[in-house]
């Protein structure tokens, strides 16, 4: 575990702009020396995916859910290739530029959670925690993936944009103008034979502790792929939450929180202690759920 830094920044919604800018909300005095959750969402999807457990976490959690790069509201910058590797590095810098020396918790949803796997390794001293939601596979299955591919092909290509002018398309946005090249690249990219034999590897490098979250219902990740790759980290919590699907953070907000906030206390990572008791949990069910396309062609497996 890495020291608390006094240095204090506040924290947008879902940009990367650095914390403690005009505009962003203020925060004080115990927020400083806790950890900051950063907080990565899947395929196709944006930062807004995280507002409900935001709602739950804080006061006593800060959390950080931008948009990666070519999708929600931020542009891929010149460069940065559409790889698990690339993405990996870019979340380890910009998570510690919005930092700024605190300690760091990655929580990772989906293809998410294999962005945070690559990013762990770069962040080796400040990282304190990783929690994984939906995010499992090690297991290469060629037909599967086949199909997978080819849907998301489909998608992405016969995609009806307009759609995402219409008024209240918000949760439909980040699927409809996703970067034709990032979000085609990181799904081709996560599904050859390397990249899904790696992530067990990644997974025992792992040097902090680890909650891998399966929903009971979930059929893009089902659990026991989640179970699978958790079982090669070191000090590693597994949890089933009852009734949920691929998008617990949305649709079963508290029992989530619960669990992670439970996990934290667990390994001592702590949070701001005025939060803690006071804090009133007003996650909205349905806030940053992504379209039924989306979710069709999410990986299955990896």
């Amino acid at each position: 575990m890495v020291g608390r830094a006094a240095k204090h920044w506040h924290d947008p919604a879902r940009s990367g702009t650095p914390l403690g800018q005009a505009g962003a909300r203020s925060a004080t005095g115990p927020l400083s020396d806790s950890p900051l959750l950063v907080c990565l969402h899947g395929w196709l999807l944006s930062g807004r995916l995280w507002q409900p457990l935001r709602a739950e976490l804080e006061p006593q959690w800060q959390l950080w859910s931008p948009d990666l790069p070519g999708f929600g509201l931020a542009e891929r910058p010149r460069g940065l290739q559409p790889s698990l590797a690339s993405y990996g590095r870019w979340v380890a810098d910009e998570a510690r530029r919005q930092a700024s020396g605190r300690p760091l918790v990655l929580v990772g949803h989906s293809l998410g959670g294999s962005l945070a796997l690559h990013a762990a390794g770069h962040l080796e001293g400040q990282l304190v925690g990783l929690v994984q939601i939906a995010a499992g596979g090690g297991v290469y299955q060629p037909r599967p993936f086949r199909t997978v591919r080819r849907g998301g092909a489909a998608f992405l290509r016969w995609r009806p944009r307009w759609l995402a002018g219409l008024p209240g398309a918000e949760a439909l946005r980040s699927p409809l103008t996703a970067e034709l090249r990032a979000a085609r690249g990181l799904l081709a990219c996560s599904m050859t034979r390397g990249a899904v034999q790696q992530l067990p590897a990644l997974t025992a490098q792992l040097q902090v502790p680890s909650l891998w979250i399966a929903g009971e219902r979930d059929q893009v990740m089902e659990p026991r792929y989640v179970r699978h790759l958790a079982a090669y980290s070191p000090g590693h919590r597994f949890e089933l939450l009852a009734g949920a699907g691929h998008l617990p953070v949305g649709r079963n907000t508290a029992p989530l929180a619960a669990l992670i906030r439970t996990w934290l206390a667990d390994e001592g990572i702590g949070g701001s202690e005025a939060g803690a008791s006071g804090a009133v949990g007003l996650g909205a069910a349905g806030l940053g759920d992504p379209s039924p396309a989306a979710q069709s062609v999410a990986s299955p497996r990896s």
